[in-house]
């Protein structure tokens, strides 16, 4: 009796009229034969791929990332190291042509037409080490790249090859090629501490990497190879060798002209890793703290206008601490959608203090918040603007408010009064006007910190006996990722 195999075997051969099946007439028995043989070699190879292909994996890269910070444009404010010490940015969505370019005809020039494995490089590299007597060549594709920094970049033997293989496979059924593309830009070693595209493109060359130029894009491109002999730092004229080389080679396939390829030979190699920007290190703390550890955060902040206050504040610093004043914060707003357009958390020179973000920190409010109480005042009736208001000695059970120049003006008209800032005629209209109703108020605002109840206040509640940020209930993150947690949400 036929097997099912054979049944269709029999069926393609003798029924179909193709002519493309012609030369397997009179030979059922023998291909039937075969597959009898091979039969657990293929149920083998299905479950491989059944595996490989569905079978749950575990993330493929678990390492801390940096914390980012971004202004309204997606250009970089502020980042700091990861918790391992690595400079290593979260994921971008995408890399820029040149540099795929480059990785793609340095390490694997066939990369999107093969499925991770490339046997004829595995068996030129076998016989390229065997004939050396020792390893220099991988014949790794760049699937097997990704698979062996997921790994943990293992002692190369024949067990660790097979398995950076065995990943190779899964990635290459499970992701697209632009998605692996991304995790070796993302998790590639640049040298040093230095780990990613993005803080190489920083690091090395002070820029983005969308900016970078095709010498510099050639220069990345070699450097996760072999970045603990060969980096910016080190052995440096092999390294330029091997940029040529590539470029050499771009210029053969067409990928840039002769002008461009003499421009970019000429071009320096980097002499040391240069700092990233530090636009807004307070928020990157602040925003770090309030559970955005190893995020890309998108901030409303106006780079330009970001810059412009920082030297401002800079001009400002000597100034204030000729007058003790060894600490200041500036919040810019815009006032029609209360996005945060700067944020200068303190002196970037400050001697004392300068780690402490004063836009988010709990200060006195001294005489701020007199003007609500005068609105919420006339809004209810209770003060009309030139209604005589009295400026006299004034006690409330032992707290006996003074004006700022010790003085008293008697009978002052109320608007008056707030225009000079007087605290008695203050005083006398927090006691009318009654402190707790106050203080709901002007939480109801969204001032932050007056969390407590009246009789903790009194009457000093009005000229600085509470507590507030500059911040209030503002906000300067624009991200939507996991929201709930973040106390800097709907900014933009």
């Amino acid at each position: 009796m036929r097997t099912k195999v054979g049944r269709w075997l029999h069926h393609v051969i003798e029924l179909s009229p193709m002519p493309r099946f012609e030369w397997l007439r009179g030979s059922e028995s023998r291909i039937r034969r075969f597959l009898k043989r091979c039969r657990w070699a293929l149920l083998c190879l299905a479950v491989l791929l059944a595996w490989a292909r569905w079978w749950p994996m575990a993330p493929l890269f678990t390492a801390p990332t940096s914390t980012v910070v971004l202004d309204r444009e997606g250009g970089l404010l502020a980042a700091i190291v990861a918790s391992d010490g690595q400079w290593r940015m979260p994921p971008a969505d995408s890399i820029p042509k040149r540099f795929e370019r480059c990785l793609t005809e340095f390490e694997d020039r066939r990369f999107r037409k093969h499925w991770g494995i490339r046997v004829p490089s595995l068996v030129r590299a076998w016989r390229q080490n065997r004939k050396a007597g020792r390893t220099v060549s991988g014949g790794s594709t760049i699937t097997m790249q990704v698979s062996r920094m997921a790994l943990g970049n293992r002692e190369r033997t024949l067990w660790n090859k097979l398995k950076e293989m065995a990943l190779a496979l899964r990635l290459e059924l499970r992701m697209s090629k632009d998605e692996i593309i991304r995790l070796h830009a993302a998790n590639a070693p640049f040298g040093g501490n230095v780990v990613g595209l993005e803080a190489a493109a920083w690091r090395w060359f002070g820029k983005p990497p969308h900016e970078l130029g095709w010498a510099e894009s050639a220069t990345l491109a070699v450097l996760p190879n072999a970045p603990a002999r060969i980096h910016p730092g080190r052995n440096r004229e092999a390294l330029r060798a091997k940029r040529d080389r590539l470029l050499n080679r771009l210029l053969e396939v067409g990928a840039l002209d002769s002008l461009e390829w003499s421009l970019a030979k000429d071009e320096p190699l980097p002499e040391a890793p240069l700092p990233l920007p530090r636009l807004a290190p307070h928020l990157l703390a602040t925003l770090q703290g309030s559970g955005h550890l190893g995020r890309r955060i998108a901030t409303t902040i106006d780079r330009s206008l970001q810059e412009r206050i920082t030297a401002m504040t800079d001009r400002y610093a000597s100034l204030l601490r000729a007058n003790e004043v060894h600490n200041a914060a500036v919040l810019v707003l815009d006032a029609p959608t209360g996005e945060v357009l700067a944020y200068i958390g303190n002196l970037s020179q400050a001697e004392q203090g300068g780690d402490v973000d004063l836009v988010r920190a709990l200060r006195s409010t001294g005489s701020l918040l007199k003007p609500f109480l005068h609105a919420a005042m006339l809004q209810s009736g209770e003060r009309m603007p030139d209604q005589l208001v009295p400026d006299l000695p004034t006690s409330y059970e032992g707290f006996a408010p003074r004006n700022h120049d010790g003085e008293h003006s008697g009978a002052v008209p109320a608007s008056a009064a707030l225009a000079r800032s007087l605290n008695v005629p203050a005083v006398r209209a927090l006691r009318e006007h009654g402190v707790e109703r106050a203080r709901r108020m002007l939480v109801a605002m969204g001032i932050k910190g007056l969390n407590r109840g009246a009789e903790h206040y009194g009457l000093s509640l009005i000229v600085g006996g509470g507590e507030s940020t500059i911040a209030g209930s503002l906000h300067a993150c624009r991200s939507t990722d996991n929201c709930r947690r973040c106390r800097w949400c709907a900014g933009g």
